[in-house]
């Protein structure tokens, strides 16, 4: 009865997969993908990277750290008119090796696509871009905290309409992250996010996933939006999360930001300026346990962050951003706050190719 209750949801967003579509499915950098496109690529791989190297100053400790951020490098291609696949690995993920994407996409009808092994799951606007479609150096707490998961699963997409762009995806995964995907599960896992793009400018976001990654079952809503027009960029995100039987109290994220784009004529393409408010309450990861209670620990404390940015964009055909960030914290008196979470200046080179 309880499994019963906890698909109800995502049938909910699958229900629309049984009806025709009517425009073709969008990749994750917006691009439209048609049966045409497809076959004219077929067997012709295509090879991108991101890299990130980072300076960082932190004012309270007076101390500064070099850091490459990001090194990644995908591959992307189509075997048939119809099969797509992308293959991520990031050779420096804050000095680690980390294998991202690894799935296989199907595109069995007109704006239907099926999706199979490791991606990032469909939640939220922040946590679902990639780092050269970041507007901050630093991710947001939504993005990087409470609201971040890549897991290994199956997710069904759907995209229709053409005055009114919609996007519908959901999909089931293991839950437990990429690391163990060798355990057996009893527990149903599952994702779903509906996009609504109103005059070509303002976007819509809804999404749900509800997880278990050890003992406690984990909710989450996400609303977001975002209205983009000529050189304006105004976006805001809420996120509500719930721990079952009450493990731990209920974690509120806000992320919200502005950026004007200013055209520029010589060296650099153009420079933004933003601004951006971000906050959350404290959170556990319904891993970690306080050994003396039993009970959910924290590991993320409640903390509010404002942050101001310029950033200097060269070049069309690839992209090329210096991101000059301030961030300055504020945290409640017992909070405890990390050492990479604190006052900094951050300047980031970021190239995509």
């Amino acid at each position: 009865m309880v499994m019963k209750k906890s698909l109800f949801p995502l049938f909910i967003f699958l229900l629309p997969l049984a009806a025709g579509a009517q425009t073709p499915y969008h990749d994750e950098d917006g691009k439209r993908i048609d049966k045409k496109e497809l076959q004219v690529k077929d067997y012709l791989p295509e090879i991108h990277g991101t890299l990130r190297g980072k300076f960082e100053y932190q004012t309270k400790m007076k101390a500064s750290r070099f850091e490459v951020r990001n090194a990644r490098i995908s591959l992307t291609g189509n075997v048939l008119p119809i099969v797509a696949y992308k293959a991520e690995i990031d050779l420096s993920d804050e000095g680690q090796i980390r294998m991202l994407d690894a799935y296989a996409r199907l595109f069995p009808a007109k704006g239907v696509t099926v999706t199979a092994g490791q991606m990032r799951v469909p939640f939220g606007i922040d946590a679902h871009r990639s780092p050269h479609q970041q507007h901050f150096a630093n991710r947001s707490s939504i993005a990087k905290q409470v609201g971040n998961i890549r897991d290994v699963g199956v997710t069904l997409g759907y995209a229709f309409g053409n005055e009114t762009p919609v996007t519908l995806e959901a999909g089931l995964y293991n839950g437990s992250g990429l690391t163990h995907q060798k355990v057996w599960h009893k527990e149903v896992n599952y994702s779903a996010k509906a996009q609504l793009l109103f005059a070509r400018k303002l976007n819509l976001t809804l999404s749900l996933q509800s997880f278990q990654p050890q003992d406690v079952r984990i909710n989450a809503y996400d609303i977001g939006a975002f209205y983009r027009s000529g050189r304006v960029h105004i976006e805001g995100e809420y996120l509500y999360k719930t721990y079952a039987d009450r493990a731990y109290d209920d974690v509120h994220a806000l992320n919200s930001f502005v950026g004007y784009d200013l055209p520029l004529r010589r060296v650099f393409r153009k420079i933004s300026f933003l601004a951006r408010y971000d906050m959350m309450t404290s959170q556990s990861d319904g891993k970690t346990t306080d050994e003396a209670t039993g009970t959910l620990s924290t590991t993320d404390y409640k903390r509010h962050r404002l942050t101001g940015g310029i950033t200097l964009s060269l070049g069309k055909a690839s992209v090329t951003d210096l991101r000059l960030n301030f961030e300055k914290y504020f945290y409640a008196r017992n909070s405890q706050s990390k050492e990479s979470e604190q006052d900094k200046i951050v300047l980031e080179l970021m190239v995509r190719f």
